[in-house]
């Protein structure tokens, strides 16, 4: 209180607007500088740093701009940090699991990893959000957005880290090739399924239970089936300028190219991979548009479905 017994509350900092920009350029600078070190002192010792900064840079200016949208101020800054960090390492972790003992090589090898993966991350993000005493639409959207970049970034260094060793030795060049490829298509990738999810699973549960019905069920499907489908398309590419050259026997190496491409086949087949990779994309990118325009219209909860209380892991059913 002051003086005359007024009461008074402290301000709650509030980040500039466009904070994300700040974030992006600054992580930018920083990466550029650490590729520059490299090159001229050549110091292995910040190898991790380079591989830390171009992992996590794209996915944490995505998820601070998500931040700046959120609905309701349940979502602070130590719960998007927490979904981000935890609910990727979960993720991540569940995925390694669960592959490991259940995938095997068939036809449907894309589709198994797209619903292991998908799978994982929204358990994670149920898991980590449980307690929240408002569920809305677009702060699930933003939440599961965390957990799908953070799953992105522990990924992507995984990736950088692998591209590291060449039978050369080690190869920075091949790790900053591995990060811009990777940064560029991080937005379409796992934090835009996973923020699928999030609305669809904020939008159909209550403060006391997590709601698995037909809706979420439906979303978790389709969702894996855009995963596959990216993950997919290098194959899907291949057989795709085969049929279309008429090419159908020509020898196929075990990295799922061709040995000996004609000419139009090695400019074909890399513009059906781009222009497949973009539609998978602008698939996502809609599907989650119209998802989060429909939080304004408040999307109602479903009158049924499996609810999952929130201190238990078992199901029961009611209607």
């Amino acid at each position: 209180m002051d003086d005359a017994g007024r009461r008074w509350t402290a301000a709650v900092p509030v980040p500039p607007r466009r904070f994300w920009l700040r974030v992006f350029l600054v992580g930018l600078a920083l990466w550029l500088a650490t590729v520059v070190v490299i090159f001229l002192t050549r110091n292995p010792t910040l190898l991790p740093t380079l591989v830390l900064l171009g992992s996590f840079l794209v996915p944490v200016t995505f998820v601070t701009w998500a931040f700046e949208r959120r609905d309701t101020g349940e979502v602070t800054v130590t719960l998007v940090f927490a979904t981000f960090l935890a609910g990727g390492v979960l993720g991540v972790l569940g995925s390694a699991v669960l592959e490991s003992y259940l995938l095997r090589p068939s036809v449907v090898l894309f589709l198994s990893v797209g619903l292991i993966e998908e799978a994982a991350k929204l358990a994670a993000l149920a898991l980590l959000t449980r307690r929240l005493a408002v569920k809305t639409l677009r702060d699930g959207m933003i939440l599961g957005a965390a957990v799908g970049f953070g799953f992105s970034a522990l990924e992507s260094a995984g990736y950088a880290f692998i591209a590291l060793f060449t039978v050369q030795g080690l190869s920075v060049v091949q790790v900053v090739l591995t990060e811009i490829l990777r940064g560029l298509v991080a937005p379409v990738g796992h934090g835009l399924w996973t923020a699928i999810l999030g609305g669809v699973l904020f939008a159909t549960s209550t403060r006391d239970h997590v709601v698995v019905g037909s809706r979420l069920l439906l979303a978790y499907l389709g969702v894996a089936v855009l995963h596959a489908l990216w993950d997919a398309m290098h194959v899907i590419a291949l057989y795709l300028t085969l049929l279309l050259t008429g090419d159908l026997g020509a020898p196929v190496s075990g990295t799922g190219s061709l040995e000996r491409p004609t000419p139009g086949q090695a400019v074909l087949m890399p513009v059906l991979e781009g222009l497949g990779l973009a539609a998978v994309a602008v698939l996502g990118v809609v599907w989650l548009l119209v998802l989060w325009r429909s939080g304004r219209r408040g999307w109602g909860r479903p009158s049924h479905g499996w609810r999952v209380p929130t201190g238990s892991t078992a199901g029961v059913p009611r209607r």
